[in-house]
């Protein structure tokens, strides 16, 4: 009952198989698990972020009304509603074919030939809708619920109210898109913690080159010389906790610091996709010159979460109008390339989650910032869309979704959020409930208030919930 008792709590806590201390002090150990407000349906989160305004009308949301429609104007249209007031023309069909798909017959554009196999499997909202036309506000509101920068974003709220159950690597984790692209418009604001404490801001990994800076001890350090610094540096700032024990900043330094000494030799191994067989590569397409980028992340996101990382971001597309799915001028092209690399890494995810048993406790997300317009946008080499904020599409997989349904609709050109509109906080009330966190109480104290991420909105989508 000695030390060999100490070792195996230890292990058995780790691997969450005794009951960790109900409300942990955040200030001492501020990503520890916490319990959540009710039964659980997913453990984790991964939102595959579709960067730059996917077209609704051309990937999930069949409008057969479109075709019908094509080259009349839009009775009453604000030329306003897109950004580019000036290059707006007439209503225009989709240039891709839909076709009805999986059991449900989920009618799916002819460029999503992988994930259309897994409809049964997703519960699409068609009835999204946002306050802005243009990217950064729109990216802040979908990350945070609010449009300006400053505020904790979705992943952080999660990291805060839950904890992580990795001690080695970060709670929350963040990819950009690596083809030289650049981040999202907003940056890194995306993935802020706000005024949350910053240990639960988003983990950027690199695109190239190291995932992560100086996660290689320096060479003039080993192993015992570097213990004895963080051990010095918890014991100073341990004693500044001691007469403020509240400094949430302070605490949140000392955790980075020693959650970085375990990255050393965690992060590592957990992103080395070389290490999976043969066979899974080839299923994401690691090798493929097309989509082998986010094949690899996708393949490091179903590692991380499968080492009790909490939540990862996958963006998809960067930060200039052609470098994302930003189809201005040419959606044909535009969607055809963006989908062409992201359509079979997504949709193997999907398939290596649910034969490992965790898509059961992962949710996974589709979507992004808005919607674009039924109508063409004019003044480049071949027809686009605008920006459309009152309608978009995403959808959402295992973590205690229904299966091949559909909620809400558009209206007949896929113009408006038409019937059950959803907000977004509803969508983000959605995604808490279904971690088992009520988003009415999860809330932080700031500057004098209460806030959450739904602020004083919100309903929780029962109807997509198994």
């Amino acid at each position: 009952m000695g030390v060999g008792m100490l070792g195996l709590t230890s292990l058995l806590h780790e691997e969450g198989l005794i009951a960790a201390d109900p409300a942990p002090d955040r200030a001492l150990d501020p990503l520890a698990p916490r319990a959540a407000h009710f039964a659980p349906k997913a453990k984790s989160v991964i939102w595959l972020f579709i960067n730059g305004g996917p077209s609704h009308i051309d990937t999930w949301d069949y409008r057969p009304a479109l075709a019908r429609h094509h080259g009349q104007e839009l009775e009453g249209f604000d030329k306003f509603t897109g950004f580019f007031s000036r290059e707006v023309g007439a209503l225009m069909k989709s240039p891709f074919r839909f076709s009805p798909r999986g059991q449900s017959g989920k009618m799916v554009s002819e460029i999503f030939p992988y994930l259309g196999e897994h409809v049964d499997r997703m519960a699409f909202i068609h009835s999204g809708h946002s306050d802005s036309n243009n990217h950064s506000p729109a990216l802040f509101t979908i990350n945070s619920g609010q449009m300006r920068m400053g505020y904790p974003c979705l992943g952080s709220w999660v990291t805060y109210g839950l904890g992580s159950e990795s001690r080695n690597l970060p709670g929350f984790v963040v990819m950009s898109d690596p083809k030289n692209r650049g981040l999202p418009k907003g940056s890194a604001a995306n993935w802020s913690a706000g005024f949350l404490p910053g240990v639960y801001q988003g983990t950027w990994l690199r695109p190239r080159g190291e995932p992560i800076e100086n996660l290689k001890r320096p060479a003039v350090l080993d192993d015992d010389r570097q213990r004895a610094q963080l051990d010095l540096m918890a014991r100073l700032g341990g004693r500044d906790l001691e007469r403020n024990p509240y400094e949430a900043e302070l605490a949140a330094r000392i955790e980075s610091f020693e959650l970085a000494y375990r990255m050393q030799t965690a992060a590592p191994e957990a992103l080395d996709v070389d290490r999976e067989p043969l066979r899974i590569q080839q299923m994401y397409g690691l090798h493929e010159k097309h989509c082998g980028h986010m094949a690899r992340q996708c393949l490091m996101a179903r590692r991380l979460v499968e080492r009790g990382v909490r939540f990862v971001q996958i963006y998809s597309g960067g930060m200039e109008n052609a470098r994302s799915w930003d189809g201005h001028h040419d959606i044909h092209g535009n969607h055809t390339q963006f989908a062409g690399e992201t359509d079979q890494p997504m949709a193997a995810l999907l398939t290596d989650l649910e034969q490992r048993g965790l898509l059961d406790e992962t949710l996974v997300i589709w979507g992004g910032e808005f919607g674009r317009l039924p109508l063409s946008q004019i003044g480049g080499a071949k027809p686009g869309r605008d920006h459309n904020p009152h309608c978009f599409t995403t959808w959402m997989a295992g973590g205690g979704v229904k299966g091949g349904v559909s909620y809400g609709e558009s209206d007949e050109l896929g113009h408006r959020a038409a019937v059950d509109k959803v907000s977004v906080n509803d969508f983000h009330a959605t995604i808490l409930h279904l971690l088992g966190l009520d988003h009415e109480r999860l809330t932080y104290k700031y500057n004098g208030r209460r806030f959450r991420l739904t602020d004083v909105a919100g309903r929780v989508l029962h109807e997509i919930i198994a």
